[in-house]
């Protein structure tokens, strides 16, 4: 994490040492520049004494979330502008570095421009942005009852997060808009404590599926990111969260399975426990989860952590032909325009985001209903996912 943090940070600050050449070019104000680094250099020592302080038990969430919207706000923008400052300095290298242009710094604080509002519009709108995601795949061993079976799915709802109930009430109305077969929910319903899902009880009931509802549990589920005043206290924290998605209709599955039936023909829906790779706690058990599961089944699993589709379920004893997962959110940050795809996350996680297909398992990962940390989603939008399974070839 602190590595991560150190990177991220780099690079930030050599984005904008590159950026303030097109200050310096447009403008010599002293006064100016001194406020410039100032205002970097408070944002950065405020991350860095957060994240202290959050590791030593203290509650800056807060201020940790407003710093880091600070600086995606101001940082980003410079970072991504700079290329035309890059592209001019491969003009300049065979020109004998001449001084800059003013047109190609004016340009850099243009693009800054819009970038920052971009960004703005994330932090302030683009929470609760819903965006519905379709898939429609094929699989040649589908019951026939199945043909045409819709799923819907959201992931991280972090309901500690939440302030906005419109905001939310918008997202949860779009997905019983939906209509879908089957409504799944792939984890963390919170960010620590199952007390901060109390006031969204009532909206989260609403929520209807004819072939019925089921969850797992993500890593925040388990409160393993904050200190309790005893273990039975972490332990009693657990037993209300696995109580509420009972009571908002959800069946949570622990490492087991259940039959999906219809019209005579039946498919197993499998819930794993959180298994991530790294430093994440494993407390998911595939081999459990289908000890009672038929070979020839079709098999959709959950499993919140995409990693472990990857590490644990492709090389199963059993085909699992659809695994559904979170955890990434898109890192609540990044570009997707006309098929293109890009988020830092990528650079953690192989399947981060949408549909991955290998000999035939599917793997489909969720960027998230909700949000935490970042109080915003910037071109990654929060998801509501609607799979349609057919019977046959793709």
């Amino acid at each position: 994490m602190a590595r991560r943090l150190f990177l991220i940070l780099l690079l930030f600050v050599a984005g904008d040492v590159y950026f303030y050449q097109a200050i310096t070019t447009l403008t010599h104000n002293a006064l100016f520049h001194q406020g410039y680094w100032l205002l970097d250099i408070l944002i950065m020592a405020g991350i860095i004494v957060s994240i202290s302080l959050l590791r030593a038990g203290k509650r800056v969430q807060r201020m940790l979330s407003l710093l880091m919207a600070a600086m995606i706000l101001l940082f980003v923008p410079k970072l991504f502008s700079s290329v035309f400052l890059l592209a001019e300095d491969l003009v300049r290298i065979f020109r004998g570095f001449p001084p800059r242009s003013l047109y190609v710094s004016e340009a850099t604080l243009a693009l800054a421009g819009v970038l920052f509002l971009v960004i703005l519009f994330g932090l302030t709108r683009g929470k609760h942005f819903y965006r519905v995601r379709k898939e429609t795949l094929h699989f040649p061993d589908l019951p026939e009852a199945f043909d045409g079976f819709t799923i819907t799915q959201i992931s991280d709802i972090h309901s500690g997060s939440f302030s906005d109930a419109a905001g939310v009430q918008k997202g949860l109305d779009l997905v019983n808009a939906q209509n879908s077969d089957l409504l799944l929910f792939t984890g963390d319903l919170v960010n620590n404590m199952a007390t901060e899902m109390d006031p969204w009880i009532p909206a989260f009931t609403k929520l209807k599926a004819p072939y019925g509802k089921y969850s797992v549990l993500g890593n925040h589920d388990y409160g393993d990111y904050m200190r309790w005043e005893s273990p039975v206290a972490k332990e009693a924290n657990l037993v209300r969260l696995k109580e509420i998605h009972g009571e908002i209709g959800f069946q949570l599955l622990l490492n087991e399975a259940i039959r999906i039936s219809k019209q005579g023909q039946s498919i197993a829906l499998i819930g794993v426990e959180n298994w991530g790779k790294g430093g994440f706690h494993k407390y998911g058990d595939l081999k459990q989860a289908t000890t009672n599961v038929p070979d020839n089944a079709f098999k959709i699993l959950m499993s919140h952590d995409p990693s472990h589709w990857d590490e644990v379920t492709v090389d199963h004893d059993q085909h699992v032909h659809l695994t559904l997962a979170g955890h990434t959110h898109g890192m609540q940050f990044g570009i997707e325009l006309f098929g293109f795809k890009w988020s830092p996350i990528k650079y953690f996680y192989k399947q981060w985001a949408g549909l991955y297909n290998q000999d035939g398992k599917y793997l489909y990962v969720n960027r998230g209903f909700g949000f935490h940390g970042l109080k915003g989603r910037i071109g990654m939008w929060p998801e509501i996912t609607v799979l349609t399974l057919k019977k046959g070839k793709a």
